[in-house]
């Protein structure tokens, strides 16, 4: 894939737009479901818990999510408008338990204290002050709650020729210390490995991943 078509990839991957993003919304569905399912598993979500995603993607796994418990809530934010539309059309037998919000990317727009479970996967890269944001998510998650946290670690994700064009990647340890600024007190760590297809469709890779559970 030459350069010009990686820069389109990365920035697709970043904020899905137009005919593009909807067919690449589509593979990030399908080559995440993995890392996403990981996560959803790892919330622990019970009955009646508000659930809130950051970074939904196509929602293609709400179901998921829903399935879990009784009277689940779950909520989704993305910066993508065209991602945002995509989550309400294939989730519309879900709308009197799902709701989808379109935001600017760096404050939550949701009062303190709103949420029992938030979760995120493979957002973090693309997160401008990655302490302010942590620090959002504190403010709307209940004190009781779990935040789980999933990227692809470093040493996978610079062997894929599209992170070079503005991803931040973090190791394990980088994604801890970089938590430890801010207002999140304890913290599990989960690192994992599974086979993948690539984002540019060439090829079978092994991902390493880390799943951090996070709690106040």
């Amino acid at each position: 894939m030459d350069t010009e078509k990686l820069k389109i990839l990365a920035q697709n991957l970043a904020h899905p737009q137009g005919e593009k993003g909807i067919e690449i919304g589509e593979m990030m569905n399908e080559t995440n479901i993995g890392m996403t399912l990981e996560s959803i598993q790892t919330l622990l979500i019970e009955d009646n818990e508000h659930i809130l995603e950051i970074g939904h993607g196509n929602a293609g796994h709400v179901r998921n999510i829903l399935n879990k418990a009784i009277d689940v809530k779950y909520t989704g934010i993305d910066i993508s408008e065209t991602m945002h539309h995509e989550a309400i059309k294939l989730n519309k037998d879900f709308e009197n338990q799902a709701e989808f919000i379109l935001y600017e990317g760096t404050e939550l727009p949701f009062e303190d204290k709103t949420f029992d479970k938030i979760f995120t996967v493979n957002t973090v890269y693309f997160w401008q002050k990655p302490t302010d944001f942590l620090n959002e998510i504190y403010r709307v998650l209940k004190d009781s709650g779990t935040f789980v946290l999933t990227f692809g670690q470093r040493n996978f994700m610079e062997k894929l020729p599209f992170t070079k064009f503005g991803f931040t990647l973090y190791n394990t340890d980088e994604m801890e210390e970089t938590v430890s600024k801010s207002y999140f007190k304890r913290m599990k760590i989960s690192e994992r490995q599974e086979e993948v297809k690539s984002k540019t469709g060439e090829e079978t890779i092994t991902r390493n991943y880390t799943i951090l559970t996070i709690k106040k």
